[in-house]
């Protein structure tokens, strides 16, 4: 059996892999909030089990299985996220906590359901694409608002979920998915980043801008 925090593992193994290299523990440790020696004994669990490819002091990697079961995860978190959201009118800054503790439980029927009533959606209320039933996932190259040039005209594509404070933030001055924004300039000396939405005008710090994520319209 796999436990739900096993899944969770997973999930955050998937989410911090890039370019297919071994996630390593320290970083496992921060995102999942415990101890170097907790993520450890519990890689090499997932390790016997044949869901990830770990050695000590080299990090980890999800197999072929894990992988599946991550994008499942993944798959009923967000989809959950999108109905609290649209169906429950949840705001977006508090889907995500209610979505960790649901994830795990809901049934295969339940999830097609889901995906059948919110009109088979492919993204979250934060931009995030929603993995297919056969575990397909739409990649998009993005930079984060920070990285972006004076003149600049972006899209926003996604957000970062995992601060409610900073979703609230940012739904007060009108950025979400799909929102244009116009990178007027950066102010010397590691300024904020002043932008226009619409007719409005916002300074962002380099904190907060590093949490939205975009591409050029």
């Amino acid at each position: 059996m796999i436990s739900h925090a096993m899944e969770d593992y997973l999930k955050a193994v998937y989410q911090l892999t890039t370019d297919g290299k071994k996630v390593s523990t320290s970083r496992l440790a921060k995102q999942m909030n415990c101890s170097a020696a907790s993520v450890s004994n519990m890689l090499q669990k997932l390790s016997d089990l044949k869901l990830v490819d770990y050695e000590p002091y080299q990090g980890a990697i999800l197999t072929t299985p894990g992988n599946k079961i991550a994008l499942e995860v993944l798959r009923h978190h967000r989809l959950i996220e999108l109905y609290l959201s649209e169906i429950l009118g949840y705001s977006w800054d508090k889907v995500h906590a209610e979505a960790e503790a649901l994830e795990h439980v809901i049934s295969e029927q339940f999830e097609e359901k889901i995906d059948e009533v919110l009109g088979y959606p492919t993204r979250d209320p934060h931009g995030h694409s929603i993995p297919t039933k056969d575990g397909t996932v739409e990649r998009l190259e993005l930079h984060s608002l920070w990285e972006m040039s004076e003149g600049d005209n972006v899209r926003v594509q996604r957000v970062n979920d995992r601060y409610p404070e900073v979703l609230r933030y940012l739904a007060s001055i009108g950025i979400f998915p799909e929102v244009v924004i116009n990178v007027v300039n950066r102010v010397p000396f590691n300024g904020p980043l002043n932008v226009e939405i619409g007719k409005l005008k916002h300074s962002l710090s380099e904190e907060l801008a590093r949490q939205i994520f975009v591409t050029l319209n």
